[in-house]
């Protein structure tokens, strides 16, 4: 009887784990939406329960404070773009540098437009000598770069980047891969055009790959369009 009961209990753990997880995540979600319309003093941690239709304490219950809520949110976000890179372009790939870094920019392109506030999140903590700042760049980013900055470098000596500086092509990609969720609304009122429309999501990422990554000597382009 006893093995029966385990047998039993053991689902219904998995499933409330399953379940805590899931919890976990939508109060990050909820929370970078909230940082990103408010920024961290305007935010709240009762507001990122209204949003979820949720009790204040079940937050406070996984995030015992607002700064341990915006720094988990933080990991939370670029944990996402890592696990995209580690689909599309894991680092044992047999991809050229210039082929997965493509498929990296094109992945965080990707999350920013279906997670605009992601961009808008960032850009609430860019005041110099902010703490958050400061511990985002340390823990998250930097790790990131450690990725990132070997394949540019591989990329420039091979003759199919321009040679500048690894960290300004890195933000002039990142910038790149914003413009729609930082620019989309401003876009629509002046051209119509929506950033929310597959068509033109499609072609402004054609249009950054081809100007970026383009053709090269020999007119053959470095790998099939990321769209």
């Amino acid at each position: 009887m006893a093995k029966k009961t385990v047998r039993r209990e053991r689902p219904r753990k998995r499933a409330e784990q399953q379940r805590a997880l899931e919890t976990r995540a939508s109060i990050l979600d909820a929370a970078i939406a909230e940082f990103a319309e408010r920024g961290f003093e305007g935010a709240s941690i009762r507001a990122i329960a209204d949003r979820l239709g949720l009790q204040h304490p079940l937050i406070t219950y996984h995030y015992r404070s607002k700064d341990i809520l915006w720094r988990a949110a933080a990991e939370h976000a670029f944990e996402q773009i890592r696990a995209g890179w580690d689909s599309s372009a894991p680092e044992n790939s047999e991809l050229s540098p210039l082929a997965r870094l493509r498929e990296e920019y094109a992945t965080l392109f990707r999350y920013t437009v279906a997670f605009p506030e992601f961009h808008r999140f960032m850009r609430q903590e860019s005041l110099l000598n902010n703490p958050r700042l400061k511990w985002v760049a340390e823990t998250v980013v930097a790790p990131l770069l450690e990725r990132l900055i070997p394949q540019i470098v591989a990329a420039q000596k091979q003759g199919l980047l321009a040679a500048a500086d690894p960290i300004l092509f890195h933000y002039m990609m990142v910038s790149l891969t914003a413009t729609l969720s930082g620019f989309g609304p401003e876009m629509q009122v002046t051209s119509g055009l929506s950033g929310k429309d597959t068509k033109v999501v499609e072609a402004y990422w054609r249009l950054v790959d081809e100007t970026v990554f383009g053709t090269h000597a020999g007119g053959k382009s470095a790998r099939k369009r990321t769209d």
